[in-house]
């Protein structure tokens, strides 16, 4: 049968599992969506070959590495690069001979399906890494690698992407898409506008940051009115490459909105370095209903991806910097947390902010009933750590009721990993079918709506709320 079974994640019972697969047969071919992600916009414009397969299946993904490191597998043996640059591993053939030693520690997640995916999908594998076959996966992918149809834009069209959203700081001079859109290449590659360097007192180097960001705009950003001009100057830079959304990873959910004179107060404590934690909360909470604000000007979306405790480790923090796997979700308020944004603009239907969640405790008891009344509300989907057949049906179980499914917007990937992105999309095609079958099958759905669900889960909806 090869490493993917053919009905994969349908229920197992016949009459559902055959529902499933009708339903299945009218998305599988759609086209991908990626409206939010993490993917390199410089490979779009140079369309240069990826590097050795360790290199782009290991050292790169904190979903591989961080499992490794679990049981006991050093990060530099990995070839991940220290924030020192001392020595680590970079021998791409002993990398990945560590990593299929190790593959047996991927049974049953998530990260096995992608990886099965690519392997069989992308280069044509179909035995299941092993010790045994590592040397020949490895010197069978980079063989494929060094072929014109493995670059980056010839991956685009194969996979079948129609529009795909990298992410990108507020100081960030968009060379790359630049380079993407002077190219005349039909690729649709846009940018999202990440502005957590110059928003969060926390960040290291915040005042600077907020002074560069003064620099780049000529808004005298050392007075609120001049740093709030700022960011609708970014903004519009921004949409003149396609930007449709803005990103916001925030460890709490906390909105404010406070009257001018106090949040400009609290932009001058931020700027001296002075703020508590509780108060550079506030402030990140009040940033968030100014960029909501600045929504309903200039039309971008907004996301919000809260509850992460981001570098959870102090000593990986301090050897290896941010994102390498020690981001570990929190207990996150929603109810009372964003009641200050929503009572300024919840009502307005044509504004869209999009809510994220790393607590599933938080779906049904506030996430659904919220986005199932404010018009301006919309549910993203399981994320991250919930990126999983599992988690993808706990989201529809707990939100269905009362959110519906058109106060959510349909499905993206979120990753740095390129060549997961179509597995990714087949993943939650394949649940949401056989979550639509199970309500066929159950009575609650006929067949044709859950033939226009499918379509929607898939790309319709995502296509709209993202305004792509």
């Amino acid at each position: 049968m090869g490493l993917l079974h053919p009905d994969r994640l349908f229920p197992t019972e016949p009459g559902l599992r055959s529902l499933a697969r009708e339903l299945h047969a009218g998305v599988a071919g759609l086209p991908i969506l990626s409206p939010h992600g993490h993917t390199d916009p410089r490979w779009y414009a140079e369309d240069a070959a990826f590097p050795d397969p360790a290199q782009l299946f290991v050292t790169p993904d904190h979903y591989v590495f961080r499992m490794l490191c679990s049981q006991g597998v050093a990060l530099t043996d990995l070839g991940v690069p220290r924030a020192d640059g001392g020595p680590t591993e970079t021998d791409g053939r002993k990398i990945w001979r560590l990593f299929a030693q190790h593959y047996h520690l991927f049974r049953g997640t998530p990260s096995r399906l992608w990886l099965d995916h690519a392997f069989s999908t992308v280069f044509g594998l179909e035995q299941r890494l092993s010790p045994a076959n590592a040397d020949r996966h490895y010197d069978h992918i980079a063989e494929c690698l060094s072929r014109p149809e493995f670059r980056p834009r010839a991956l685009y069209d194969r996979f079948g992407i129609a529009a795909i959203s990298t992410t990108d700081g507020a100081l960030d001079d968009l060379r790359w898409h630049a380079m993407i859109r002077d190219s005349g290449w039909h690729g649709r590659v846009i940018p999202a506008y990440r502005p957590d360097a110059v928003v969060d007192p926390e960040f290291p180097g915040f005042a600077a940051n907020v002074a560069a960001l003064g620099d780049l705009t000529g808004c005298d950003t050392g007075t609120w009115a001049g740093y709030l001009q700022a960011h609708r100057a970014r903004r519009a830079f921004f949409k003149s490459f396609g930007c449709t959304s803005s990103d916001h990873g925030h460890p709490t959910a906390r909105t404010e909105n406070l009257p001018e004179p106090e949040a400009a107060a609290l932009f001058a404590k931020a700027l001296r370095g002075a703020c508590t934690p509780d108060e550079a909360d506030a402030f990140r909470g009040q940033m968030l209903t100014e960029m909501a604000k600045m929504s309903l000007d200039d039309g971008l979306v907004l996301q919000i991806h809260p509850g992460s405790h981001r570098n959870h480790s102090a000593a990986v923090l301090a050897m290896f910097g941010r994102d390498k796997g020690f981001d570990i979700p929190t207990r996150t308020d929603y109810v009372r947390a964003l009641k200050p944004l929503l009572d300024a603009v919840g009502m307005r239907p044509d504004l869209t902010v999009i809510v994220f969640t790393l607590d599933e405790s938080s779906y049904a008891r506030e996430l659904a009933p919220l986005a199932g009344v404010y018009p301006a509300l919309k549910l993203g989907p399981a994320w991250w750590f919930h990126d999983s057949p599992e988690g993808m049906r706990r989201f529809r179980e707990l939100t269905t009721e009362t959110a519906g499914f058109y106060n959510t917007v349909g499905f993206n990937d979120d990753t740095r990993a390129y060549l997961s992105i179509p597995a990714r999309h087949d993943v939650a095609r394949r649940v949401d079918c056989a979550w639509l079958a199970t309500l066929v099958g159950s009575g609650r759905l006929d067949m044709d709506e859950a033939h226009d669900l499918a379509q929607d889960l898939a790309f319709g909806l995502a296509k709209r709320a993202y305004r792509l």
